[in-house]
């Protein structure tokens, strides 16, 4: 039962560094159920000090994530379209075979979205523009939690991974 729980846990954590990227999946929450599963093996010794910690985190980075784009848009003066129209050029870019889709579509996508708002050109470009900054720091910071707490599952999968694998050893 370990191995399971601790595969489902790894699986768990590179799903959440990908649902830093897409839209559909919380990133960081996703990872941080990897390491509970790690932490409910009998292997590794539970701490839930270390798991309380990291799942305040998660949650404050989940609800961030909802906050930044939003300031972002609205000190560059834009609106809901353009964090809707970044949301789906996000996935646009993401199926679109262009290089740098995942990078161009959400900014291209809060520009229609400031456009169809009936923006001029350049309040919508500005707006755009604030909407993708705060899609990038925001993804940037679901990034780097879902990377930390994958370190961490890798951390303590190593310090515990005789008790975890007993076979290979």
């Amino acid at each position: 039962m370990d191995i399971a729980l601790t595969i489902i846990g790894f699986l768990l954590c590179l799903l959440g560094i990908l649902g830093s990227f897409l839209p559909v999946l919380p990133g960081p929450p996703v990872s941080w159920v990897g390491l509970l599963l790690l932490h409910l093996t009998n292997a590794v010794p539970q701490n839930w000090t270390f798991l309380g910690i990291t799942a305040a985190v998660a949650l404050l980075i989940f609800a961030m994530d909802y906050v930044i784009p939003a300031m972002g848009t609205k000190k560059f003066g834009g609106s809901r379209y353009g964090m809707i129209g970044a949301t789906i050029g996000l996935v646009v870019g993401l199926l679109a075979p262009i290089p740098g889709g995942i990078i161009i579509g959400p900014f291209v996508g809060a520009f229609v979205g400031e456009l169809i708002n009936k923006a001029d050109n350049k309040s919508a470009a500005k707006a755009a523009f604030g909407s993708f900054l705060g899609f990038l720091t925001g993804t940037f910071l679901k990034f780097v939690t879902a990377m930390v707490f994958t370190g961490l599952f890798l951390g303590k999968m190593w310090d515990y991974r005789e008790a975890l694998f007993p076979f290979l050893y």
